[in-house]
């Protein structure tokens, strides 16, 4: 099968594809991206989490053939000309990545929060992030981080 999808912007042709194989193999295996990361395969970690047409989806649990025609948007695709996505920036800045495989799943889910949530409280940070699981960090970097990005997207910080 073959599929055509926007990624990160770039329009892309992939042949080949089986019926069953993921999204999240399709981007990591077949175009070269390994910012998603491989866990689970389940849906349960978010360490694969990347905007499918503007909304975050577990990329392990989508089909590659469900991406066509659509648009897709990795941990690769935050960061512009400019250098890296300020929640990118956050996430180093606030010591949230330690072995850095939650990362970008964590990235594109608290990208996503201050999207829609300007100025989070800690509840609204912590439902946001629940379908992502760390096993280094204990998560008050990680608030630590999401506050941080916040705050900068806001201009407060």
């Amino acid at each position: 099968m073959r599929v055509n999808v926007t990624v990160n912007g770039s329009a892309a042709t992939v042949d080949d594809v089986w019926e069953g194989e993921s999204l999240l193999y399709l981007l990591r295996e077949r175009m070269g991206l390994p910012g998603s990361k491989n866990a689970c395969e389940q849906g349960e970690c978010g360490s694969c989490t990347v905007y499918l047409d503007g909304l975050p989806v577990c990329s392990c649990l989508v089909a590659a053939g469900q991406a066509e025609g659509r648009a897709v948007r990795t941990v690769e695709g935050l960061a512009g000309a400019g250098g890296l996505d300020p929640v990118q920036r956050a996430f180093v800045d606030a010591g949230a990545v330690q072995c850095g495989f939650c990362t970008p799943g964590l990235v594109v889910q608290t990208h996503d929060l201050i999207a829609r949530v300007p100025a989070p409280d800690d509840a609204e940070i912590r439902e946001a992030l629940a379908g992502n699981l760390c096993r280094c960090t204990g998560y008050e970097k990680i608030l630590d981080a999401v506050r941080l990005a916040a705050a900068r997207r806001r201009g407060d910080a």
